[in-house]
């Protein structure tokens, strides 16, 4: 948990920046009247608010297990997630409300090279920023972190992109360019906001571990099965930063307990060596009872991989 109260930092650095960029995003709209730059600051708002909730997501994920939430509270991220998606979703119908209207009415534009200057500080600050979050978010897999560390590298290019159409308004005279960047603002913004509620949808349906994951798991499994021990029922799932999986161990009926038991605490010794942050459930079962091959789901990849590894080890499993 202490690694998640670390990542609080990199929220805060987030809210700093959000506000600083918005700030001086305004300005520039303040600056020329560009409804294309008032779109890149509509949605430089909705990063402030989505870096406040992402702090309050990591806070709630930071604490640990307790006697009600019982796993922790590591699927807050993909509520965080979730939530800046939908936001996003009400930058987009904003910025078209404010912007199609001036396609059939354009109104002139003032001081365009210095409202130029303005948001491209601002936009060259949340790249940075961006960078930093999504490159935290990988390094501590968390799912927060790296929604808002794409959606301030998506400003940044929405950014790009409307610096650019301004500046041909500026040089062509053509004013209909402005709300017509606006509306392309708002179109980009909502395939990002797609993408995270897409994201977290995944991560709070339990999807199963990423495929590397899931074969360094098989990979440890299929290592240990030998001398009549066989795995199956495999079941795996994250939680943000954490990781989780439940495996059923069959042995022989004749062993005793502490053999078995034995060889229960190497297998998940490895398992926790190979997948970090894993936390493993294990289910004893002798090998011989037919009831123990009835009560599970999944299982195939391991029973596959163990037969291609040895096919005698895994007989009878």
């Amino acid at each position: 948990m202490a690694g998640r109260r670390y990542l609080l930092r990199f929220a805060w650095l987030s809210i700093v920046t959000s506000l600083l960029t918005v700030s001086l995003k305004y300005t520039a709209y303040l600056l020329t009247g560009s409804v294309g730059l008032l779109s890149d600051a509509i949605e430089s708002v909705v990063n402030v608010v989505a870096a406040v909730i992402a702090l309050l997501a990591l806070r709630a994920a930071a604490k640990p297990a307790d006697e009600v939430h019982h796993f922790g509270r590591g699927k807050a991220e993909y509520l965080s997630s979730g939530i800046e998606g939908f936001m996003i979703f009400g930058a987009a119908a904003a910025i078209l409300v404010t912007s199609v209207p001036k396609l059939f009415q354009p109104e002139p534009l003032e001081r365009l090279g210095v409202g130029l200057a303005v948001t491209l500080v601002a936009t060259v600050l949340n790249g940075v920023v961006g960078i930093v979050l999504l490159r935290a978010g990988r390094a501590h897999r968390s799912a927060t972190l790296r929604a808002d560390g794409q959606h301030l590298l998506t400003d940044v290019w929405t950014s790009v992109g409307v610096i650019f159409g301004v500046a041909l308004v500026m040089v062509t005279g053509w004013q209909i360019l402005d709300p017509i960047v606006a509306i392309a603002v708002a179109v980009n913004i909502l395939i990002v906001g797609t993408r995270l509620i897409r994201e977290a949808m995944r991560g709070l349906l339990d999807i199963a571990l990423p495929a590397p994951e899931h074969d360094a798991i098989v990979t440890v499994l299929a290592r240990h099965a030998t001398g009549g021990v066989t795995f199956h029922g495999l079941q795996t799932r994250e939680s943000g930063k954490d990781r989780f999986m439940s495996v059923h161990v069959l042995v022989p009926g004749a062993w005793s307990v502490q053999r078995a038991h034995d060889v229960v605490e190497d297998v998940e010794r490895d398992l926790r060596e190979a997948v970090a942050d894993l936390e493993v459930m294990s289910h004893l079962e002798p090998k011989e009872d037919p009831r123990a091959y009835g009560d599970y789901s999944g299982g195939i990849e391991i029973a596959e991989a163990m037969e291609a590894r040895d096919p005698t080890e895994s007989a009878g499993g």
